[in-house]
């Protein structure tokens, strides 16, 4: 108990913590929201759902989906650059040298941040740009537009994640 006292009062350690668990959040539901709709919503429209109704309805998923998911990806993007600056802190204490002096943890970073940055493009793309007259145009349609780009954008994204964890440590 005393353990748990001392994290809940350590702001130190707290913020930290929530900031980190908050950033996971928004990667679970972005990502878990992006695969549900590419794995499960979009072919069992197809199958399911005659032709002419499958673009009023993904549409009405994605009306919905795109709000969430620009408050996750600003989420992300502000939680992201907290957790740098703890990882910078915690690099520092153990070595002496913060983020910058660390070759492979940066490579990594910059993956990731490209990534997030070519997602965030399509993300926008989509919502400032793509009309519904290019997408008649192109014949396929689909929930999101990009959506399967998008997805293992977002598992290439968990990826980097999961290497930068471990590079810190």
């Amino acid at each position: 108990m005393d353990a748990l006292q001392s994290i809940v009062t350590d702001l130190n350690t707290l913020i930290p913590i929530v900031n980190h668990w908050f950033h996971l959040l928004s990667a679970v539901i972005w990502i878990g929201g992006l695969a549900f709709l590419v794995l499960a919503v979009t072919p069992g429209l197809q199958r399911a759902v005659p032709k002419a109704q499958i673009k009023p309805i993904t549409d009405a998923f994605y009306q919905h989906y795109k709000k969430v998911a620009g408050i996750l990806l600003v989420v992300l993007l502000f939680t992201g650059g907290i957790n740098l600056h703890y990882v910078n802190q915690v690099l520092t204490s153990q070595t002496g040298s913060g983020v910058q002096h660390h070759a492979k943890y940066l490579t990594v970073f910059f993956i990731k941040l490209f990534l997030v940055l070519c997602l965030l493009t399509l993300f926008l793309y989509t919502v400032i740009f793509k009309s519904d007259e290019e997408e008649e145009e192109e014949g396929a349609y689909e929930a999101i537009p990009y959506q399967r780009a998008a997805l293992w954008m977002g598992f290439f994204i968990i990826l980097c994640a999961a290497a930068m964890k471990h590079l810190h440590q």
